[in-house]
C-alpha cells in the first residue's frame, strides 16, 4: 500500500516591500512521503518570494512533469517555473525550454558543492535565476513547519523576516 501525502495548511500574511506586493494567502501544501519538512518550507518560502495570484504549487515529487511551483497563464503559457533542491541539469534544461522564466532555489549542506559542479553548465540558460539559501536557513524554516500554520513574513532588501528568523537568499545567477 502506497503512503499518502501529509496535508499542511498555511495562512500566509505577506508584505514584500521589495516588489510592493502585499497579500493574505490561504495555502494547502501536500507533503510527499519522501519530502522533508525542510523542503516543504523551502517551497513555502519560494511562494513568498514570487507570490502572485496565479502562482500555484505543482505536484512536485509526485510528477516529474511538474514544477515545485509555477505560474501558468489562461492560454497555458508557463510564465514562471520554480524548482527547489539540487536537480539534475537535464531537468533544468527541460524546464528552461518550457517556461518563460525559471527559478531554482538550492539549499542544504551540499548546495555549495552542487553549484560548483553545475555552475558552468547552467550559465547557458538565459531565463534561469539561481538562489542559494544559507546552510542553516532551511533548518530554521523546517522548525516552523506545523500542520496548521499562521505565518507573517516581510521581505525587505532581499531579506525575509519571519517569526524570529531572518533568511538571506543569495543570488548566484540571473
Amino acid at each position: 500500500m502506497a503512503l499518502k501525502s501529509t496535508v499542511f495548511k498555511a495562512q500566509l500574511q505577506l508584505a514584500d516591500l521589495d516588489r510592493n506586493h502585499f497579500g493574505d494567502y490561504t495555502l494547502t501544501l501536500a507533503q510527499h512521503p519522501s519530502e522533508t519538512n525542510e523542503r516543504l518550507m523551502v517551497r513555502l518560502l519560494a511562494f513568498a518570494l514570487y507570490a502572485s495570484e496565479d502562482l500555484r504549487f505543482g505536484n512536485g515529487l509526485s510528477s516529474v512533469e511538474d514544477a515545485a511551483l509555477w505560474e501558468i497563464d489562461p492560454a497555458g503559457v508557463i510564465r514562471l517555473w520554480i524548482e527547489v533542491g539540487l536537480p539534475d541539469e537535464a531537468r533544468l534544461r527541460k524546464a528552461s525550454g518550457r517556461a518563460e522564466r525559471l527559478v531554482l532555489i538550492v539549499y542544504g549542506s551540499r548546495a555549495g558543492l552542487w553549484w560548483k559542479q553545475n555552475a558552468d553548465a547552467l550559465q547557458r540558460y538565459r531565463n534561469l535565476t539561481v538562489i542559494q539559501l544559507g546552510s542553516d536557513d532551511g533548518e530554521q524554516l523546517a522548525r516552523l513547519a506545523e500542520r496548521n500554520m499562521k505565518l507573517a513574513w516581510t521581505i525587505q532588501e532581499g531579506t525575509v523576516y519571519l517569526d524570529g528568523a531572518e533568511i538571506r537568499p543569495q543570488r548566484l545567477l540571473g
